[in-house]
């Protein structure tokens, strides 16, 4: 039989729901739709309704998880001075990690060592192509804090995992790949457990810009699949991890199981 996995941590971060009241807002109908949030960019100068338009979107509606500059630096070791230098994704993922470790009842610290591998999902530049707009603000650590295999180098750094460390992009599929490798890890018995999912952030225009020169963005800002009168898609912030682990060895260590 095949071998079985069991998660046995999350946290997530999803548009609507800085409280994690997803599941609520769907229940309750709620449109978490919006708006890409105010302040970052240029509305007026990225927004025209001509699709031909040189530089421009026709649109910005997206689920949105609101503002992504709030962040402990110093719970993390962190110095103010290189924190703003990396990309919010890195950044978020840190804090999702902690949270998904804790979420299981055990210290973070507890995994110090341990063979627990970091297959993150992550195929957006936003931060980065903000920083190339204008380089006499780059630093020694903008290399770091923008590359995406740092995204979970980071991860396994901070919290001295000795497990396989990768960074997986497959555009849209990327963290779902991601967790297929990590399961695939635990499979083989080259892992017994690993903190698995990935992360996308709206930070630059570039990818409105380049969508909506496709044709591929809804100018209603709704996705009406497989419907006649659907006109593309919308675009949508979010990040997760699940920490997974081998079924036997969760249940010998007493983990508590949420899925399988």
């Amino acid at each position: 039989m095949e071998k079985r996995i069991a998660i046995i941590g999350t946290s997530f971060r999803f548009p609507g729901s800085p409280d994690n009241t997803l599941w609520k807002n769907l229940l309750d109908n709620k449109d978490l739709v919006t708006h890409v949030e105010d302040g970052r960019w240029s509305f007026d100068a990225y927004q025209h309704p001509d699709k031909k338009h040189p530089g421009t979107s026709y649109t910005f509606a997206a689920g949105s998880i609101g503002d992504v500059s709030g962040f402990d630096a110093g719970f993390f070791g962190i110095s103010p001075r290189e924190a703003a230098l990396i990309d919010p994704q890195q950044r978020i993922l840190l804090e999702l990690a902690w949270e998904a470790i804790e979420s299981t009842g055990r210290a973070p610290s507890s995994l110090r060592g341990s063979d627990c591998g970091v297959f993150i999902g992550i195929s957006g530049s936003d931060y980065a192509y903000r920083f190339a707009e204008d380089q006499t603000i780059c630093d020694s650590s903008i290399s770091t804090g923008n590359t995406s295999s740092i995204a979970a180098n980071r991860i396994s750094y901070q919290f001295d995992l000795h497990g396989p460390s990768l960074a997986i992009d497959t555009a849209c599929s990327s963290s779902m790949v991601a967790f297929h490798q990590a399961c695939q890890a635990i499979r083989t018995g080259e892992i017994q457990q690993a903190l698995t999912g990935g992360i996308c952030l709206h930070l630059h225009p570039y990818g409105f810009v380049a969508f909506a020169k496709a044709t591929m963005l809804s100018p209603t800002g709704r996705c009406q699949v497989f419907d006649e009168a659907g006109d593309g898609y919308v675009r949508s912030e979010g990040g997760g991890l699940f920490f997974i682990k081998d079924y036997d060895a969760a249940i010998r260590d007493g983990d508590t199981v949420l899925a399988i």
